[in-house]
Order: C-alpha cells, then structure tokens, then sequence
C-alpha cells in the first residue's frame, strides 16, 4: 500500500489555521462533555486529535479531505484505501461530495475499544469525474475518543520518486533560513529530499543570518548554497534546474520562492502524485494569504486567452476565507479545476519534463512561470495545482508590481509569451489592451511607468537575441531610468514632502465620481487628455493638491488633478505626481507608433521568437548566463 495523504495537524495554536485541518463540528449537547471548560476537539501532537465525550472532529477541511477527483482524472489509482488507528468510544462516519457540492453519507464504522485497534475502509473512485472529495467524522460517546493517525492509501507499484528543493532567494534571509529550519523539522519530509539547493543573489546571504549553522546541521548534509549575482527568478530557479540535472539523483525539482511558509506535509503528498500520474504531470501547490492564515488567495490560474493576461481559472474565487466559509460550505471548491500552469511559489518539475521542454526562458521575473506551463503543455506535460498541497505567501494586493520598475518585466513577458503562444491573429485584443493600460499610467502621471512598458515593447521588437545578454544588466537600465522620474522617487515619510495644499476647492463642492459606461469612460478619458496638455499651474509645482491611498489611485482620478501624494500598496510610503504636458504627449506619441509597428510586425516576431525557444531555454545558453551573473557578483 501506498500512503497518498495523511492526516495532519497544525504545528501552530493559530485558531483560524487550525480550521483548515481540523472542524469541531458540536456533538451530543453541542459542546464538550468532559467536565468545566474542557474543550471538545484537542489537537495532540502532529497527527492526532482527542475528542471529548459528546463531541465530534471534522475532516472536511483543506489540508485533511481527500480530493479524490483529482487522483480520479491525472493518476493511475482507481479506489482509496482509509485508514484509521483509533481508540474510545467512536463512530466514525465517511462522507464525499459531487462536483456540484452535494454531500452524500457514504458509510461508518463503529469502535470500542480502549487500546488502539487499526480500521480500514476501501472506496471507489469512479464517481469522481467532475469533482469530489471524501472525507470522515469522529464522533465520541460516552468516553473520549484519541485518533492517533488516518492515511488514504491505494495499491501501487510505481517506485518511489525524490526530488531536489530549488530556492531562489534575494535579500530576504530571514524567510529563507525560517524555511530551512521548518523543512529540517520535517524529517519524513526530508526522507523524499536528495539536496536542497539556495540560490542566493542578494547582498545579504543567507549563510550570515546567525542561525543559518543550526538549520544546516537539521537538513543533514542536504543543503547546497550557491551564490551568484542577481538574474532574477528564472535565473535561480533555472540554476535549480541544471543543479539538478547534473546531480542526477532526482526524479523531480520542487521550486520554492524564498518569502513562503510551508506546510511541508504538501511535498509529500505533491512527490506521491507525481510518483502515480498517468504522464509526467507538474504538480503545484495553492497559494494562502500569509497576512490572513486562513485565507485560500489562490486555488488555480488559467491563461484568459483572448486578452493574453493571467486570471482565476474558471468557477474560482480569490481571497476565499477557508475560516468563515469552509470546505464544506463552498460547492465551487467541489468542482475539479484544471490549469495552465502552476505559480513557482510551490511548483514540483519532474525531470522527464525539463529534458524534453528545457529550462525556463530568460524572463529574469513575471511570466516565466506561465510560459513554462504552456510550453509544457504544448508538449503533452499537464500541470496539476493540487488541494491540500499549500505555502503562505505575500498576497497581490500588498504590492506595487504593476507600478514600479516590475512593469517593464510584466510588459515585455507577457508580449513575448503572446508572441509564441496566442492562438488569435496578432494576440486577440492583447495590443489593444496593451496600448490602453500604457495611455492610462500616463493619464494618471504615472510616466515612469508608462516609459517601462514602452522601453519593454521596444525590447520585443528588437528580437529574442538579447534576453539572455541582458539577464545582468537590464535591473541596472531600469533603476538609471526610473531614477529621473517624480512619481518613482517615494518616501516613508509624508512629512518629507511639502504641505498638501489645493488653489481652488472641487467645483460645487463635489467629489470626484467614477465614470459609468463606455461613454462616459471615453468623456473622461479626453476630458483627462485635454487636461494634460494644458500649462501646469506654478502652484502645483510647490504643492501636492491632494493624498491619494493606494486604493484610489485610479487613473481617471489622478487624471483630475496636477500633483498627488500617493502612497504604495504596502502602506511604507509615498510619491508626489506631477503632471508633465511635454512628458505627456512624448509617451502618448510614441506608444501609439510602437504598438502600430507591433501589429505590423506581429507575424514575423511570432515566428522568430517560436524558433529561438529550443536556445533560450537550452542548458548549455543557460551556463553562459550563470557565469556571466558569476563574473558579475565577483
């Protein structure tokens, strides 16, 4: 028998994690009966829980129900063994859900006894199609209950599979090494791990932190430092990659960002599924909100073709409270969610994938992650972002991405991954939608970055030749270039800037409104043009007019005004818009000739970067690059 998943439990006495393993879900009386204050569900260690008498523990969490549907559609195993060591009073009661989150009573078992007896129950996986999950209850009677361990289990005969850990890390130490220390905690964990490769590009290593000797010593000779100069994610993690290759030990890379905390119990689980996928199969992890433990931020991505642009793939929501609205509850969390591709937060590559498709392309950051998945998949390798496999991570709306020097990045990927993958004539609207969100930051005085996005299409058109060449010295461009824009310089100090003062108050004393329908989009749009061609008032020069949270920082707002303070999505700082007329009609003039010559152009750039592929993503290009990065960090 092979053990898929097993029942885990927090490490932590944080209450909104625990209810994403574990539900109390009231018994006889509704609470526990085991004397004054005693609670009815208690977590006892990493794998069990005691119930108390009346009481009655849940399973139908995140990290503890068995998402059958997916083991249905991407592996080999056709029904699922469950497993139980139990002692007490019990009943314990199987459930599974459809597709359309449906829940069905499917059997129970009866226990009393008081020493640990081993139950087993086999079920199917043939109504699984659409979705589902199976999950159990524990329920007490007159005595407590202690569940010592569960596992679902099925027969198989594929060997076991290891994998090697690939982090990509730049300046964040701390995270890193707290990552080490919790993977070295982990030691059935480590039992699948061959090497653990960091990757560092920053100025401040890892190998400084004073605690980086005790989490070394806990991965027993596991882990590799490589230290080498900043080519940004695809940089490290293709590092990871050929590290990996050459080492030939693994069966799989498991790619980690730095800033993450894992639930290690995911590797395992992530590792077993690809030991049994019908074909070599990515198996990702989601993504939880690491500012709200219990928030599930991400359950899967697809590619919006038409618009080229990353969105929640189809029937999912992001930003799901798992503690105000669980598993249970959530019919759309039922349905099975295919892919694109999986975020390299927690993305495990199996090597048979990397010899056929290659490395990542030189992307440095944004899209690198999304163009693996579709080239993989262009290739017969499908991508499965697996329940129950999880790390907590920044969310998106606590940063700047979309403003500051990573416009450029998002830009120029996302235009080259268009270029070699879009199934509509010259991107679908990708070029239109481009043109409008370049129009909009120069609207809202937001230049630096509309010069990224122009710098980033002027990039494009010159051709695949220079990304690799450009890996270790585009960050240096991009920090010269912003540094001669007002609305790229920020501060953490508001008082840093001169006192907000406004010449006229708002006509009638209204508050600006947001524009409803195309119309009155469009209205504003021109009004907001015409606007910014007029002459600025001296006034403005020597006073932001107004502070802008981040949150309001719409273009057709900042279109209204001459200066604004305007603080980041992570609330440390602010930068003063100024309007800039000559600026203006410069970005406006030349966005529009860039995109007409992209269309122009569209066919022959398509076809050029399709054929450079096989050489961007090749090892022996990739080698150039890492000695480059090197002789750079020397």
């Amino acid at each position: 028998m092979r053990v898929l998943q097993r029942v885990v439990l927090p490490a932590d006495r944080d209450l909104d994690v625990q209810k994403l393993y574990v539900e109390s879900r009231g018994g006889r009386g509704g609470t526990a009966t085991a004397g004054p204050g005693a609670r009815e569900v208690r977590i006892a260690g990493r794998r069990g829980v005691v119930v108390a008498p009346g009481g009655r523990a849940s399973f139908c969490t995140y990290f503890n129900a068995f998402p059958a549907s997916y083991w249905r559609r991407w592996t080999v195993v056709e029904s699922v063994r469950l497993r139980l060591r139990l002692r007490g009073d019990a009943i314990v009661v199987v459930y599974r859900s459809t597709g359309k989150g449906f829940t069905q009573r499917v059997t129970q078992l009866e226990v009393d006894a008081d020493t640990a007896v081993d139950r087993e129950l086999e079920l199917p996986l043939e109504p699984f199609i659409d979705g589902g999950w199976y999950w159990f209850d524990v329920a007490a009677g007159d005595r407590e209950v202690v569940l010592d361990r569960a596992e679902w289990c099925a027969d198989a005969d594929r060997p076991h599979g290891s994998a090697s850990i690939g982090i990509t890390t730049f300046n964040r130490p701390d995270y890193c090494v707290d990552q080490l220390h919790a993977l070295g905690e982990a030691s059935d964990v480590l039992d699948v791990i061959d090497e653990i490769f960091v990757i560092d590009q920053g100025t401040r290593r890892v190998a400084d932190r004073p605690d980086f000797a005790a989490a070394e010593r806990a991965l027993g000779g596991r882990l590799r430092l490589i230290d080498q100069g900043n080519i940004g994610g695809s940089g490290g993690f293709s590092r990871a990659m050929t590290e990996t290759l050459d080492a030939g030990r693994s069966d799989y890379v498991l790619l980690l960002d730095d800033d993450v905390v894992v639930e290690p119990e995911g590797v395992l689980r992530a590792v077993v599924f690809a030991d049994l996928a019908r074909t070599p199969t990515i198996v990702g992890g989601h993504m939880m909100d690491i500012f709200h433990r219990s928030v599930l931020h991400v359950f899967g991505e697809t590619i919006a073709r038409y618009r080229w642009w990353m969105t929640p793939a189809p029937h999912t929501f992001l930003g799901h409270d798992l503690a105000a609205h669980p598993l249970r509850e959530t019919p759309w969390l039922h349905r099975r969610v295919d892919v694109d591709y999986n975020a390299w937060w927690m993305c495990l590559i199996p090597l048979d994938v990397i010899r056929k498709v290659g490395l990542s392309l030189p992307f440095f950051i944004k899209w690198d992650d999304i163009e693996y998945g579709v080239r993989a998949r262009e290739a017969g390798f499908p991508t499965v972002s697996l329940p129950g496999a999880a790390v907590w991570h920044v969310p998106w709306h606590s940063k700047d991405d979309t403003l500051d020097w990573q416009a450029y990045f998002t830009e120029r990927n996302r235009l080259i991954t268009a270029l070699m993958y879009s199934p509509y004539a010259r991107g679908g609207n990708m070029l239109k939608e481009s043109l409008f969100i370049a129009t909009k930051h120069a609207l809202a005085m937001q230049y630096s970055t509309a010069e990224l996005m122009l710098r980033a299409v002027e990039d494009v058109l010159r051709g695949p030749a220079d990304l690799h060449r450009s890996m270790t010295t585009k960050m240096a461009e991009l920090r010269a270039l912003r540094a001669g824009f007002t609305d790229a310089r920020a501060e953490p100090d508001v008082d840093e800037f001169p006192e907000i003062k406004r010449r006229r108050p708002p006509k009638k004393g209204r508050a600006p409104v947001a524009p409803e329908g195309r119309r009155a989009m469009i209205r504003t749009a021109l009004s907001g043009a015409a606007r910014q061609l007029r002459p600025v008032d001296s006034y403005s020069r020597e006073h932001p007019e107004v502070a802008v949270p981040h949150v309001d920082q719409t273009w057709w707002l900042l279109s209204r005004y001459d200066s604004a303070l305007v603080s980041s999505a992570d609330g440390t700082k602010a930068a003063w818009y100024q309007r800039d007329p000559k600026r203006f009609r410069s970005l406006v003039q030349r966005n529009m000739a860039l995109h007409a010559r992209l269309m122009r152009e569209w066919p022959e750039l398509s076809r050029r970067y399709r054929e450079a592929i096989p050489e961007l993503a090749s090892v022996d290009q990739w080698r150039e690059t890492f000695e480059a990065a090197r002789r750079e960090d020397t």
